[in-house]
């Protein structure tokens, strides 16, 4: 036992240790980061191991000239090995030489794993993705380092686990940076809604809409699994609980969208009038692309048109395929025909029914002689609906105007001109009414004055006289003193006027504004921070249905939070 410590070799005693003279020696010197090698300041080469035989083997072997013309112990070669030391620094920044192999294709396996994560794609496909790159690399033109760039892509791990991991990091470097900019955010506002996945578990989506000191952002804040009822209680919890585990306040928010369920908007229940008890200052509005769903709500009889219509669109295009080829092989062969086919519509998306009741109108000669010549009994219900109640309004767009009805003009209205012959019935001008009704009673929570939101927009235009006690009762905590005085100094001086010209966005404008307008900013930031619907939610939604597929059910709910935050 002892003879065997007293030949155990020692690192110190071979020379493996960096050494301060090692640099004005042989031009070699150590990076500063874990595993480094010393690498070669002449021709940026490393060396394996670090010893001082390996060392002066390379610079005798491959740089003999240069203690010639570089002598030791002069002021040419010091000058010199400064000039290589600050050249190897400025091509490290840019460069990252300094890395090891492994870290390199750490780096490259996780540049992958974002690719392949924004484009919704499962983690198998990371080594499908490798075999490709070696696939082609293997195809070019190849040069004395193809070999190497080959061997390296082939040591990049791809594999299902080594993405998973990536994502996991990924993830929480995304969702650090969020967080930190909500810490340091004044206000922000929340676009809450929910859908349900292809496991039928219910996820509510939450987004956030701050200002991080130099852009608004928009981004995913969590994705929380609701596996039982979605009472507002419920969903009030699971908020809060998210709000505990991050440490942010709901002081903060002031604004929620929500999808205007009663779980949601519930006078006494709901997730809004849960979060006014604690953040008096907190709106709430409902989201518009969901309010345009429930236009056709209101009136029974227009609701019963539209749902007829849209059972005969279904039946043409989702009875059958040999059906729908045979109608749009009728349509192509019509003279008048304007489109090739009927459009389906979802709910969800905004203007959608209005788009399909449009086209169906433009092919309404070509779906009657389609329905005439099918054999089939339901063909016949349809076509009876059509001869007897084709003379109502199909078309409605959400910019209508009552003006417009009650006059008989029908600017806005190209379709009902065409199929009523410029008749109004008082059912129309009813329903206009009961629309406007509806959006008015819907914006009751959303109490931010209008000259507020104009001054935002323009604020140079609005000169309200009690404009500074507007703001108050907006913001309690603004100075309304300092107001007054910034809002004189803001709207005389000609650089916001011409900073507004030029301003390519009201974002924009609001960003690069002095920081002498404290008070005035802080109005604006106030606003700018509100989300003015759901429309990042619907867009998630459709993520996660593409990324948590049939085949790929066993994900977790952490896990499609990840890839949606990605």
């Amino acid at each position: 036992m002892s003879l065997s410590k007293a030949l155990k070799r020692k690192v110190d005693s071979e020379g493996r240790t960096d050494k301060e003279e090692w640099k004005e020696k042989y031009a070699f010197i150590l990076p500063d980061f874990i595993n480094a090698k010393p690498v070669c300041l002449i021709c940026n080469e490393v060396v394996a191991v670090c010893k001082e035989y390996n060392i002066r083997r390379h610079h005798d072997t491959k740089h003999g000239t240069f203690k010639v013309a570089y002598p030791l112990q002069t002021g040419t070669r010091r000058h010199k090995l400064e000039a290589l030391t600050a050249s190897y620094a400025h091509s490290s920044k840019i460069l990252v030489r300094g890395l090891t192999a492994q870290q390199k294709v750490t780096s490259a396996s996780l540049k992958a794993a974002w690719v392949l994560a924004r484009h919704n794609r499962p983690f198998t496909d990371a080594e499908i993705f490798k075999e490709v790159m070696v696939a082609v690399l293997e195809e070019l033109p190849t040069d004395k380092s193809m070999d190497g760039v080959i061997a390296s892509v082939k040591q990049v791990p791809l594999s299902a686990r080594s993405a998973t991991r990536r994502i996991d990091a990924l993830s929480d470097a995304v969702h650090g940076v969020i967080l930190s900019g909500l810490s340091q955010a004044n206000y922000f506002s929340l676009a809450i809604d929910e859908s349900t996945d292809n496991t039928d578990v219910s996820q509510m989506c939450v987004y956030v809409r701050y200002f991080d000191g130099k852009e608004f952002r928009e981004e995913l804040l969590s994705l929380i699994p609701l596996e039982g009822n979605t009472t507002g209680e419920i969903i009030f919890n699971k908020l809060e609980e998210v709000f505990r585990l991050h440490s942010l306040s709901f002081e903060k928010i002031n604004l929620i969208v929500t999808d205007g369920a009663p779980a949601m908007l519930g006078k006494h229940r709901g997730l809004v009038s849960r979060l006014k008890e604690i953040a008096l200052q907190t709106h709430g509005l409902h989201c518009l692309i969901h309010q345009s769903v429930l236009c056709a709500r209101l009136s029974g009889e227009l609701k019963g048109v539209m749902d007829k219509v849209m059972r005969i669109i279904n039946f043409i295009r989702g009875t059958s395929s040999t059906q729908h080829r045979l109608f749009r092989q009728l349509v192509s062969e019509s003279e008048d025909g304007t489109h090739d086919d009927l459009l389906l519509h979802n709910d969800v998306r905004w203007l959608s029914k209005g788009k399909a009741l449009e086209r169906f109108c433009a092919l309404l000669d070509e779906v009657k002689a389609f329905l005439r010549l099918s054999k089939m009994r339901a063909a016949d219900d349809h076509l009876a609906f059509l001869q007897d109640e084709m003379s109502m309004s199909f078309t409605r767009k959400l910019e209508l105007f009552q003006s417009d009805l009650s006059t008989g003009r029908l600017l806005h209205f190209n379709t009902l001109k065409s199929q009523v012959r410029g008749e109004v019935t008082g059912l129309m001008v009813d329903f206009i009414q009961q629309l406007r009704a509806n959006f008015k009673s819907r914006f009751e929570d959303y109490s931010i004055p209008r000259d507020i939101v104009a001054f935002v927009r323009d604020p140079l235009t609005v000169r309200s006289a009690d404009f500074s006690s507007l703001a108050k009762e907006t913001i309690p905590l603004l100075d309304e003193a300092a107001f007054q005085m910034e809002l004189i100094d803001f709207q005389t001086t000609s650089l916001v006027s011409d900073a507004l010209k030029s301003a390519q966005s009201v974002d924009d404008f609001w960003m690069t504004c002095s920081d002498e307008y404290s008070w005035i900013k802080k109005l604006a930031f106030y606003v700018l921070t509100m989300f003015p619907s759901t429309y990042t939610c619907e867009s998630a939604f459709s993520s996660m249905n593409a990324i948590k597929t049939h085949e790929r059910n066993r994900l977790t709910h952490k896990k499609s939070g990840e890839l949606l935050a990605g």
